[in-house]
């Protein structure tokens, strides 16, 4: 079974990775063409969205604890919820980086297929692979489309977290937990809309790896 790109290569292949065209040879050796890797990086990212989704959850429910303090180490309260969005902001991260991998294999298998489309003898065949590579071209664009736009909602989220993680630093008094009350509705709300998009997302991926196959 085909790993894919989060687990380690031999050794021997680590060394040509820097290359794509090496790279790609190097999996073709071992029996996986683009397609196969295209899938594995998708459901690389699946993973990856759903770490986000609950990564986000988490932090927003730390942040609901800090806006019903009662009592208590509010700077032990502070420090639980920093680290949650420290997190939160690595778990964005990696899907970024993930929906890049996923969009840099699939162009590089679009461009071969479409090369060699012109090494057809029968135009039957050629039309009929054309056919599909269009088809699938159009499947895979509203793919990727779903994904950035899950993948935007996450930064206004972030900043959001970030504001409140800042001011609370300096602020560790009732007072400042008061004033962060009046933010939670709205954060709550981008939370479970970004939520919501990831899981179309992630969807989507499901149906497109299906087709894929």
């Amino acid at each position: 079974m085909f790993r894919g790109s989060r687990y380690l290569l031999p050794a021997a292949l680590l060394m040509v990775i820097g290359c794509s065209t090496a790279y790609y040879a190097a999996w073709e050796k071992l029996g996986y063409e683009k397609r196969d890797i295209l899938v594995s990086r998708i459901k690389d990212s699946q993973a990856d969205q759903e770490a986000a989704k609950q990564q986000f959850t988490t932090t927003l429910q730390r942040f609901q604890e800090v806006t019903h303090f009662n009592g208590g180490d509010l700077e032990a309260e502070y420090s639980k919820l920093n680290k949650s969005y420290e997190a939160c902001q690595s778990r964005a991260d990696d899907v970024s980086k993930r929906i890049k991998s996923v969009e840099k294999v699939a162009a590089d298998m679009f461009a071969e297929w479409n090369t060699e489309l012109s090494q057809y003898s029968d135009p039957k065949l050629r039309s009929s692979s054309e056919q599909k590579l269009n088809e699938t071209k159009v499947k895979y664009d509203k793919l990727i489309a779903i994904m950035k736009q899950a993948e935007s909602r996450m930064p206004p989220v972030l900043t959001a977290f970030h504001d409140q993680v800042l001011y609370l630093k300096h602020n560790l008094n009732a007072s400042a937990i008061a004033s962060l009350q009046s933010t939670s509705a709205s954060i709550e709300s981008d939370v479970g809309t970004l939520i919501k998009e990831m899981n179309a997302s992630i969807a989507e991926a499901n149906a497109f790896v299906g087709q894929l196959k």
